[in-house]
């Protein structure tokens, strides 16, 4: 069975940080790209940041520069940090893989 449990949300004043992990099960992960996606209220999902199985990685432009998505297969984990919060993050943030499975969400909230 495919599991993925992400963890690491909260809430956060603009400007601060924090770092999701999503650890994954019952796939072959070194094989995955892994991608983090995040929905706010009344919007469409949204891929922020996608990691190939060799470690390339791309991202949305909204979060080009601020955050930074990185994997340690040794341990099945794929990481979001993130830097330099805007209340614009506030959103729920799935981890997939391949965008075939999909984790349960974790609430970022940027606040003042």
């Amino acid at each position: 069975q495919v599991q993925l449990v992400e963890s690491g949300g909260g809430l956060v004043q603009p400007g601060g940080s924090l770092r999701l992990s999503c650890a994954a099960s019952g796939i072959s992960f070194s094989n995955y790209a892994m991608a983090w996606y995040r929905q706010a209220p009344g919007k469409q999902r949204e891929r922020v940041a996608v990691i190939g199985s060799g470690g390339t990685t791309a991202y949305a432009d909204s979060v080009n520069g601020r955050f930074t998505i990185s994997r340690d297969n040794t341990k099945n984990t794929v990481y979001l940090q993130m830097n330099s919060l805007k209340s614009e993050d506030t959103a729920v943030y799935y981890c997939s893989a391949r965008a075939d499975y999909w984790g349960q969400g974790t609430q970022v909230t940027v606040f003042s």
